[in-house]
């Protein structure tokens, strides 16, 4: 029988899912410095296994995996890894894909995209402007009011509700 792409693919899908693994790992080419930085051990020791995986090794969670997806109260969507303010609940959206997803970024500042080319596609990563660690992807199929569907591991946020 001959290994075709696709058999690879859904075969390395297929184990990921039983094993409780990311079931896709993107490779970020991003090497900028960011205000927060601390050494693999430190960052091990202040994760959890999931959140490491996709904010320090660019992994994607499991769809429709994450309670973040159903979050809708007022509020603010943090990087679990430093903290940073990066998506606020007035710009998500529900886009059916499995993912919190937004429109926009916090600001300008909160986020920052790098090319990534793994798995043979051409896609851009967003990672939190605060530490580096991966938040998803940013495709140009989004609302009309950017366009653009910033679709966010919700392993690699927290939210943080508006105070009462």
């Amino acid at each position: 029988m001959m290994m075709t792409r696709r058999l690879l693919l859904v075969s390395g899908t297929g184990l990921a899912a039983v094993l409780g693994l990311p079931w896709c790992v993107a490779v970020s080419g991003a090497e900028e410095t960011f205000p927060v930085t601390h050494n693999d051990a430190d960052w091990r020791a202040l994760l959890t296994p999931a959140q490491y995986a996709v904010l320090r090794q660019s992994a994607t969670e499991r769809p429709f995996t994450s309670p973040l997806l159903n979050e809708h109260r007022p509020g603010v969507f943090a990087c679990a890894g430093c903290g940073r303010g990066v998506f606020s609940s007035e710009t998500k959206f529900e886009s059916g894909t499995g993912w919190p997803s937004f429109w926009s970024p916090l600001d300008d500042k909160a986020v920052g995209t790098t090319r990534d080319t793994s798995l043979g596609m051409i896609r851009t990563a967003v990672h939190c402007a605060g530490c580096g660690g991966h938040l998803g992807h940013v495709f140009d199929d989004g609302p009309p009011v950017t366009g653009l569907r910033y679709c966010m591991n919700g392993v690699a946020m927290n939210f943080k509700p508006v105070a009462a």
